[in-house]
């Protein structure tokens, strides 16, 4: 006997599996490093992209459910690139009951007079928009900035500095600036194919880059994707034992003279 399925409820329950583990990841990243405390004032830089949404969707819930009293605010910035649509942002936004803050930068500008042809964009586009974010937290009282990048981005980012700068830096969840805001990484234990099956269950009005330069990413970046995607294919579980590797680091076996070492 074959069962009948509600095909309208298989979105719904698919969609709360997704919230409940992006949900769960964010939390517990949040306990791990005392991302967020009793009493913060957190802005949240929201693109229009997969993850700056999936991350202020997480914590609009938390900020409703967890014992943990905190302040929520979004900020957008219109890079004035052509075909950029900020009131889709906006809207959105608006529409989880979370104030916004839309700012412009003449980045699309700065880009065409900076830089060559095939360069990517992205180095100088995030230095404007930090900087911008950075001003605004300060004059509205923020302690906190929070980031869409997940534990993709930090694996990619600690190989990337390894394979191309010599150097053994991934992106921190929390970033303690000798100024607020400081910086936190909220999703940093998330997937990049969870956010996105979140975001497409979500249905997020996700809106892409309009930067003809973003048609040409970092290729060591793209790079550094394909060896993982090869990788992965092999060995399934391998971007949870780079997370468990940063969080698991022997002094006594790198090269560093300057590091301290145990005699343990």
């Amino acid at each position: 006997m074959q069962l009948h399925r509600d095909s309208a409820a298989e979105p719904a329950a698919q969609l709360a599996t997704l919230e409940r583990k992006i949900t769960k990841a964010v939390g517990k990243a949040i306990g791990d490093f005392k991302l967020i405390q009793d009493g913060d004032r957190v802005m949240v830089a929201v693109s229009g992209g997969k993850d700056s949404y999936a991350l202020l969707a997480a914590l609009r819930l938390l900020q409703q459910r967890a014992p943990v009293r905190f302040t929520l605010e979004a900020v957008n910035l219109d890079p004035q690139y052509p075909g950029y649509q900020p009131e889709i942002v906006k809207k959105y936004v608006e529409s989880l009951d979370v104030p916004i803050t839309m700012l412009d930068a003449p980045i699309h500008q700065l880009v065409q007079d900076k830089l060559s042809p095939g360069q990517a964009a992205c180095p100088l586009c995030s230095r404007i928009r930090r900087g911008a974010f950075y001003t605004l937290c300060r004059e509205r009282g923020f302690n906190k900035l929070a980031l869409g990048h997940h534990l993709d981005d930090a694996i990619e980012t600690l190989l990337m500095n390894m394979f191309y700068s010599g150097a053994m830096r991934a992106m921190p969840p929390l970033l303690e600036r000798d100024e607020v805001p400081h910086v936190v990484r909220p999703l940093i234990y998330c997937l990049e194919a969870d956010v996105a099956a979140y975001a497409a269950a979500a249905r997020f009005p996700v809106i892409p880059c309009a930067s003809a330069h973003c048609a040409a990413a970092d290729r060591r970046r793209q790079v550094i994707k394909g060896l993982l995607a090869s990788l992965e294919r092999e060995h399934p579980s391998i971007k949870h034992n780079v997370r468990r590797a940063l969080g698991n680091v022997d002094p006594r076996f790198l090269l560093d003279p300057l590091l301290e070492r145990s005699n343990v």
